[in-house]
Parts: structure tokens; sequence; C-alpha cells
């Protein structure tokens, strides 16, 4: 399969899922990072969800995140270039949805890439060797590619690896992780 079609079938399958399906995978997935020996960084980049596009809820792990007293960093997306600017949330972050749904901090305290322990990345779909299919924008790899090597990128997804390896660009940055709510895969 293309990158376009297996795009296709997971954006299909996570269309077929409800909401409440939705909440409770997302929070099997939060579950799952917690036997991850990752919680001793300091800070850590997350997604915001977009709703509509039924990605893995990320507020419980903003919720694990808080509760460990940890740094949250959350970007902005810059559309004419396909870059992010990465803000600190605080409690007086305003966020609000750009004019793709994607909930953005509006500003904040400015924080480099290199500055970035764990990412949670948002996925399509991921296969066995630790390569993601995203939306196709190339955001996430670029933002990866700017963060120092030994920050821990970890794939959330609703959905086992799929069977065959992804055919992977030289820009294309692997995960060290990728976590679904029965399985975490080691890359």
């Amino acid at each position: 399969m293309t990158k376009h079609e297996i795009r296709k079938k997971y954006k299909v399958l996570r269309k077929s899922l409800s909401f409440v399906q939705v909440e409770e995978l997302s929070l099997a997935i939060a579950n799952q990072l917690l036997q991850l020996d990752i919680w001793d960084s300091s800070f850590y980049h997350i997604f915001l969800s977009i709703e509509e596009q039924k990605e893995v809820n990320s507020e419980y792990i903003l919720n694990i995140l808080a509760g460990k007293d940890k740094n949250i960093v959350v970007s902005k997306s810059n559309f004419e270039d396909c870059s992010m600017a990465h803000f600190l949330l605080t409690d007086n972050t305003t966020i609000r949805k750009n004019d793709y749904n994607i909930p953005e901090p509006d500003d904040g305290i400015d924080i480099k890439s290199s500055q970035i322990d764990v990412v949670f990345v948002p996925l399509l779909a991921f296969d066995k060797t630790g390569n993601r299919i995203g939306y196709g924008k190339g955001f996430y790899d670029r933002f990866l590619s700017n963060c120092k090597p030994e920050t821990i990128k970890i794939g959330l997804s609703f959905f086992e690896a799929e069977r065959g390896d992804f055919t992977a660009s030289k820009d294309d940055i692997k995960l060290d992780y990728c976590v679904t709510p029965q399985k975490i895969y080691q890359f």
C-alpha cells in the first residue's frame, strides 16, 4: 500500500470509532504510558487533540503530566512553512482552534525544540520498525529533526502496527516507542 492508501485506510478506521470508544481507548493508552520509564525528564511535548479527527484524546496524558508537575509544551503551527513554534503550557495560556480546528496556544513562553526531552507524537499509522504516517505535511518530522538526539519520541495509536514496513524517506524520523491500548512497541 502507498502512504496515501494507508492514510485513507486509517482515517476511515478512526472515523468509524464512536466518541465513547475514543475516550476508552485514549484512557487505555494513557494507562499504558505509565509503564514506560520516561517520567524523570523535565520537558514533555504533547499535541492537543483534534476532536473532529478522532485523534487520541491527549487530556488524559496532560493530567498525568500535570500530576507529576512536569513542564508541558504545546505547539502552534505555521502553515506557510510547515513549522511549529513551541510554548510552555501554563495556567495563563489561552488555547484557540486555528482554521484547521487544531487547538493551539495564542502565545506564551517560547521553548526551543532542543529543550524537549519527550515528545508524544500523533499519527495515523505506524509499522513494526518505528516508521509513522501522519497527515502528510511533515510538521512533526521537521520538529523532531530539531530535537536533541536523545529526545524520546512516542507515537500514540488506537490501532496496532501495520503488517508491512513503510517506505521511509530520508526526512522521516522514526519513533522510539508506539503505545496502543493493548501494547507498547519499542523500536
